[in-house]
């Protein structure tokens, strides 16, 4: 892609300013496709050459009116690249290449980054480690499952994001509940055996069907628990040389050949089964993942996901070249606050490198050569958290990232 070129990036969601920055920077001509309702928030505009709004109401597009205006659009813009920001828009984007006949993700690859059920029944034809899982669709097959796999299962939105819908059966009868709850939606959800365990994210960078980049994580709680239960949020880096990393690292290469990410960034979801010790699948995307998990990777090993992403986009992986990789140990908090804008000045360690700004959250990221410094810091501050600034509230349909 040379300098000249247009990227056409989507975003119904406030993120990846980092990413509109580096497009700049390399030369692109940037255009923004974005919610009505987050036109007053704080764009880099200085790097955007025009921005287009989309009604959205009840946070939905319509996506006919984003092809006809897209469309318009197109007749005088000749768009090179559709990127899309955040989870959500996934579809959106791999609609408009499909329909304008653009490179990249089109709706079958896409499918496999977003909807929960056909990334299982892929991963599920390679052969690949995944928990039991059934389509709620045919009855017959729901209570074939039900007969061959013990409780507890989980019923998941094959469309969402993170922890958003999850709701977690112990019976037979809660199952059927559920279902006559979902009613006609109940096709878009799938259950699975609840598996219980650490939950890890890999956050990579891919170049010609190769991760070039890994950064691999746990979570301190699963994610579910913290969204639905109420608990302060963390997740912290595992070294690169251990086994645990390496076997981390070594499954999501099966999945990214399994599902056919060509160039960009994934961000996808382990667990290691506390009852046989085994790695399954949970889950994987092609965007950056959420939740700042972006700043941990960036305090712990120097690179910044979103402007590699950029990068790696422009030239559609050919003769990407990574940057230096540091090596930290590092971890991320972050919690629901019962103060409008918390005061972290009380949180003033030197290893702290990065603090949260958002009204109602507090937040922040610690990172040390040593290990045992982050030990220390991450269960001192994880308490200092609960005293201090956290509190809980109903679980939102809508993404908090």
């Amino acid at each position: 892609m040379n300098s000249s070129q247009t990227i056409l990036c989507i975003a119904s969601y406030f993120k990846g300013t980092d990413f509109l920055k580096q497009c700049k920077r390399e030369g692109c001509r940037v255009l923004l496709l974005t919610s009505e309702s987050l036109a007053d928030k704080n764009w880099p505009r200085e790097s955007i050459d025009e921005i287009f709004y989309i009604p959205d109401k009840n946070n939905e597009w319509n996506m006919k009116d984003v092809i006809y205006g897209v469309s318009y659009l197109a007749r005088n813009e000749k768009i090179d690249r559709i990127v899309a920001l955040d989870d959500f828009d996934v579809e959106k984007a791999a609609t408009l290449r499909e329909h304008l006949r653009i490179g990249g993700m089109g709706d079958t690859t896409a499918r496999y980054f977003r909807d929960k059920l056909a990334m299982r029944k892929k991963a599920a034809d390679e052969k690949l480690n995944i928990p039991p899982f059934v389509h709620l669709l045919n009855h017959s097959e729901i209570k074939e499952f039900i007969s061959d796999v013990k409780f507890p299962y989980i019923i998941k939105p094959r469309m969402k994001a993170g922890a958003i819908g999850l709701i977690k059966i112990n019976s037979e009868n809660e199952v059927w509940q559920a279902l006559e709850t979902l009613g006609d939606e109940q096709s878009f959800y799938l259950m699975e055996k609840f598996i219980e365990g650490d939950v890890y994210h890999s956050d990579t960078i891919i170049q010609n069907k190769k991760i070039i980049f890994a950064s691999v994580s746990k979570y301190g709680l699963p994610p579910m628990e913290v969204a639905h239960q109420g608990r302060v949020f963390t997740s912290r880096i595992v070294p690169p040389e251990s086994d645990e990393a390496k076997q981390v690292a070594e499954f999501n290469q099966k999945i990214i050949d399994a599902l056919g990410l060509v160039y960009g960034v994934s961000h996808t979801e382990f667990i290691r089964s506390k009852e046989d010790g085994k790695l399954y699948f949970l889950e994987t995307s092609a965007r950056v993942g959420g939740a700042n998990l972006s700043e941990l990777v960036k305090a712990a090993t120097g690179i910044n996901l979103w402007e590699e992403w950029a990068k790696i986009e422009k030239t559609k992986g050919e003769g990407y070249q990574l940057p230096e990789v540091k090596s930290k140990h590092a971890a991320i908090i972050t919690s629901l606050a019962k103060q409008e804008w918390p005061d972290l000045s009380a949180y003033n360690a030197p290893e702290v490198v990065w603090k949260l700004k958002k009204k109602y959250h507090a937040g922040l990221i610690i990172a040390s050569e040593k290990k045992e410094r982050i030990d220390e810091l991450l269960e001192e501050y994880v308490s200092r958290f609960y005293n201090d600034f956290f509190t809980t509230q109903p679980m939102s349909d809508l993404p908090n990232d």
